[in-house]
């Protein structure tokens, strides 16, 4: 949790939120061409329902296959229509589904500057999957959760109910989507607006403020059981000198008492 920048920092708002989308998608010999070709124009139907440009929105799109393949990283493209272009030329990979593999890979992509990720903006990940894989994907999954990225998951298979449920964000209602392959155009605007949504900052207020302390609100962005919140607190006289408080997914506040 962050507190907003100070005035003079501040520019003109965006007409479009900042920040990095990641595509997902099953590549793998477990998806027939045909239902591949058929993800992939739903992909790039959403993306021409979004605002992506250099200040707002960048888009990059990973393979699920033995080994993840990136088709393209963030920084590669700056506009909607280069993005939709890549993507009507992308190729199925073929091999394994190693999904697991390509979510540890999706984490590195998503924070690596070099990848052309930007620091301290909101991140998402589009998972499009038959529901299957050849590894595990709950343990990379939750890394990706705790560092704050928003998963969203598009089944077009039967998959595992609650394995899925789990990987989503909370709540799966929400984030979590079992659509057959030639249905998939009918979310499109529903998954749209789901997106902007999470990539919209959530306010944070402080009230209360005293020479000994201050109150911290914000809305209610998680549950009891989808995760928890730490609050760290630094002295700038002593940044070396960590106050932590760990909160669970359902407060909306916390006061912080007896500081200098």
């Amino acid at each position: 949790l962050a507190l907003a920048r100070s005035g003079a920092e501040r520019g003109p708002r965006a007409s479009a939120p900042p920040g990095g989308l990641l595509f997902l998608l099953d590549s793998s010999a477990s998806v027939s061409h045909y239902e591949f070709s058929r993800v992939r124009e739903f992909v790039g139907q959403l993306v021409g329902l979004l605002p992506l440009g250099p200040g707002a929105l960048r888009a990059s799109l990973v393979h699920v296959g033995s080994r993840p393949y990136t088709e393209f990283p963030f920084g590669q493209h700056s506009s909607g229509e280069a993005v939709q272009d890549a993507i009507r030329t992308a190729a199925q990979r073929m091999g394994d589904t190693n999904t697991g593999l390509a979510l540890a890979y999706a984490k590195e992509q998503l924070f690596a500057e070099v990848a052309g990720a930007r620091p301290g903006v909101p991140k998402v990940l589009v998972w499009v999957t038959d529901g299957g894989s050849s590894d595990p994907v709950g343990p990379p999954m939750q890394e990706l959760k705790d560092l704050g990225v928003t998963v969203f998951i598009v089944s077009t298979g039967r998959g595992n109910l609650l394995e899925l449920s789990a990987a989503a964000s909370a709540p799966p209602e929400k984030y979590l989507h079992f659509v057959d392959v030639d249905d998939l155009h009918i979310i499109a605007q529903e998954l749209r607006a789901s997106i902007l949504d999470a990539m919209r900052p959530q306010q944070l207020r402080a009230s209360e403020v005293t020479s000994s302390g201050f109150r911290l609100a914000w809305p209610p962005l998680l549950t009891a059981d989808s995760g928890y919140y730490m609050l760290e607190l630094a002295p700038s006289t002593d940044p070396g000198t960590v106050r932590r408080q760990q909160l669970p997914g359902n407060a909306t506040g916390w006061a912080w008492t007896n500081l200098d």
